[in-house]
């Protein structure tokens, strides 16, 4: 298995590289300047912003800057944000937990609501049970994030008072009063991102059951007289959550682009924010960072899965 990483590892250095060539050339020839504020502010003279922008590189050829960033990268250097004025991988780490911890538990709660009901819909096709699951999650994955976070905005937080739909980055409370404040100021954000996951894994899950439940070996082995909650757990589950997890493993990188909506409706301090934070002022470091590490994420979670395959399946070998 060591052997097989490491080949998948130097395959994707080529990908990133030509990823990130991409994306900073696309980067480079948009419209914008990040001292564009500079250029309109009369009490800055023309000699001293020509001087800020070549102190930072930005009147040199874009080959040029591209190979200045990527050496710096290898050094573990993601430069300086233009706009905060502190380097971009301190911004990066401030911002991070709080999307981890958000896009964590909504896809863990997607899990959990996907799996158990998806199987269960596959295992009684047709039924009440099953139909009455298709239809909330066609409902689920039709209606778009910023809708659904509204709805829950007006009903839990206007209507019920329940939760505050502004998420306050820095809480004075502190022990359990700070772990119960930081709850409720995420569960709506968790729930919305969760449940439109789950809504459309569900859907998957279930196909892929009903694929595995009528296959002969399935037969076979209620054949031989095993319960009916071995053959599905043991026999027909696992082997049908290999095209899921290829599924969650690509859906997942997309996730954070995902709670970028999410983030700006509830004003939560995260990457999705500070990334759209960025694009409005023109401040490309930052922009390049968060955006090579989705390429990053996307690379990883890819390779997660076929470890998976392996797990799921003993007859696929890592070759």
């Amino acid at each position: 298995m060591g052997t097989y990483i490491l080949r998948r590892l130097l395959i994707a250095v080529p990908s990133l590289l030509g990823i990130s060539l991409v994306l900073f050339t696309v980067l480079a020839l948009a419209p914008g300047d990040p001292f564009e504020e500079l250029a309109t502010n009369p009490n800055v003279p023309p000699e001293v912003r020509m001087a800020l922008r070549a102190s930072l590189g930005l009147d040199d050829p874009v080959w040029q800057r591209y190979i200045h960033w990527l050496t710096s990268m290898l050094k573990g250097e993601w430069g300086f944000s233009f706009i905060s004025r502190i380097d971009v991988d301190q911004l990066i780490l401030q911002r991070l937990p709080v999307t981890i911890a958000i896009i964590g538990l909504s896809q863990l709660l997607a899990l959990l609501i996907a799996l158990p009901v998806g199987v269960l819909a596959a295992v009684k096709p047709y039924s009440w049970f099953d139909r009455i699951a298709s239809t909330l999650s066609f409902i689920g994955f039709s209606l778009p994030t910023f809708f659904t976070g509204l709805l829950f905005i007006l009903f839990f937080s206007i209507t019920l008072d329940w939760f505050p739909f502004v998420f306050q980055g820095d809480v004075a409370a502190t022990g359990w009063q700070w772990w119960v404040v930081q709850f409720k100021q995420a569960i709506m954000p968790i729930m919305v991102l969760g449940l439109f996951q789950a809504a459309s894994w569900m859907r998957y899950v279930r196909s892929s059951v009903l694929d595995v439940v009528r296959l002969d070996y399935v037969t076979t082995a209620r054949s031989k007289g095993l319960k009916e909650r071995m053959v599905i757990l043991k026999h027909v589950v696992r082997n049908a959550l290999i095209p899921v997890v290829t599924l969650v493993a690509l859906q997942v990188p997309g996730i954070f682009g995902g709670a970028i909506v999410t983030e700006q409706i509830f004003r939560i301090p995260g990457i999705g924010s500070l990334l759209i934070d960025s694009i409005l002022r023109n401040d490309t470091p930052v922009i390049m960072a968060v955006t090579f590490v989705f390429a990053c994420l996307v690379v990883l979670f890819n390779l997660i899965a076929d470890l998976l395959y392996g797990w799921l399946d003993p007859r696929i070998s890592y070759r």
